[in-house]
């Protein structure tokens, strides 16, 4: 028997279906006429509900968050739709509060990969790096899930035991991290102080660390800059690297801080008007010295981070050290539907002010200084708050930060130059 004529005999209730269907011309599916495809979607639900073999599978409401999920998924990696649940949880995200393992995870290339786990959580503390690929989840394969389905699997109870199988490119490694979740209090500011005089030479240069955009990190990054001001701070380096973004505003307001008001920070396009914005530094930010400036960047550097230092460099008024960024910069608006659901939905792109793209371009450095694979492990070490002073002391014997000295250099270079101008009279007029 041909295999051709097992087909009726297996599925007769679609084949006749089909054939009692009108066949249409090749030139009306090509329509794009919505109530025409909204009549085919609701065709398929009804002949889903109607034959499919397993009745508990085809509520109304799960056929439509199903069709709502694939529809979001198949358009970028960053449009979700959210269950109830998914909405809370970005919520509790937002407000820098939320049980889980601290990683931020997106999607490319087909691939889940972690952009920066967040200091002092789980995910920081095991030795998890930024370009990790998640291969299984207590044992699950990933392949098949959306990013939507790892995030909530990444989330749960606090005290509660996850673990998750990861592939490392630069080592091409294979291996597993078990983890405890907890309560993730995300942090902002960290570290600011004065380097030390073996760092900086003679020079105050000030630092400090913005590890996420939240709500109050403008208002904490202007008092940590008013402290060293007055401990006479002459340079500065902001410190952005495995930084994952945030809060647009937030990442406004701390540009704001090296800019003059009004100055055009960001802006945004999308395909409707309403999305095309202009983000500019507010007129309520207290102006300060314009002392020179260096900005650490690296592929963990994304969203915020790109905006802040893609700002900056355009007007000139920092030096950028390190690697391209992520190129994150797309805009995702959030938009609750009446069952309590929610669409994640791409809507604009972010555009730097010399309209320079940041999605999946970055922002490039000034100056490219690149750290090994031990290198970038010996850095997250280094920020870890967990780790005795001798056990840090004997796993960071010889580490150099490399970009921060390629930083510090650059500023010394700067000032210098400054100091001989400032110091060089003008010749006099000949006679």
């Amino acid at each position: 028997m041909k295999p051709r004529l097992l087909i009726p005999l297996l599925v007769p209730a679609l084949a006749s279906s089909l054939l009692a269907q009108e066949v249409q011309p090749a030139s009306a599916k090509k329509t794009d006429d919505g109530y025409s495809q909204i009549a085919v979607l609701a065709r398929a639900l009804q002949l889903i509900r109607q034959d499919y073999v397993d009745d508990k599978k085809v509520s109304y409401e799960m056929l439509t968050h199903a069709a709502l999920r694939g529809m979001l998924e198949s358009l970028d990696p960053h449009s979700q739709f959210m269950e109830p649940d998914d909405f809370k949880g970005m919520q509790d995200d937002t407000n820098s509060r939320f049980g889980g393992l601290g990683v931020v995870v997106t999607e490319r290339d087909d691939k889940l990969i972690i952009v920066s786990p967040m200091e002092g959580t789980p995910g920081f503390r095991a030795g998890l790096m930024p370009g990790d690929v998640i291969i299984k989840i207590d044992g699950a394969p990933t392949e098949k899930q959306s990013l939507n389905d790892v995030i909530n699997k990444l989330r749960g109870e606090p005290g509660q035991k996850v673990t998750l199988t990861i592939y490392r490119p630069t080592t091409k490694e294979y291996k597993d991290y078990t983890m405890v979740r907890e309560i993730v209090k995300v942090p902002s500011v960290k570290d600011a102080k004065l380097l030390s005089a073996e760092q900086a030479g003679s020079f105050k240069i000030g630092y400090a660390r913005v590890t996420q955009f939240n709500v109050p990190t403008g208002e904490e990054l202007a008092k940590k800059l008013d402290e060293l001001e007055k401990q006479g701070m002459q340079a500065f380096i902001l410190d952005l690297r495995y930084n994952p973004g945030g809060l647009l505003n937030s990442a406004v307001e701390v540009s704001g801080l090296f800019l003059e008001p009004g100055k055009l920070v960001v802006s945004t396009e999308g395909r409707v008007p309403s999305q095309d914005k202009i983000y500019r530094v507010p007129g309520t930010l207290k102006p300060r010295a314009k002392f020179p400036m260096a900005v650490l960047i690296n592929p963990g550097s994304a969203s915020g981070s790109e905006i802040v230092a893609g700002a900056l460099k355009d007007y000139n008024r920092a030096i950028l050290v390190g690697e391209t960024t992520f190129g994150k910069g797309s805009v995702q608006s959030v938009i609750q539907l009446q069952d309590g659901t929610a669409l994640r939905l791409t809507t604009a792109k972010y555009f730097t002010p010399s309209k320079n793209v940041i999605h999946e371009h970055g922002v490039a450095p000034t100056i490219r200084a690149t750290m090994t694979p031990e290198q970038e492990r010996q850095l997250m070490y280094a920020r870890r708050e967990d780790v005795p002073d001798d056990e840090m002391k004997r796993n960071l014997s010889g580490f150099h930060d490399t970009q921060l000295e390629r930083a510090v250099d650059a500023l010394k270079g700067v000032m210098i130059y400054a100091d001989r101008s400032a110091g060089t009279k003008k010749p006099a007029a000949a006679n």
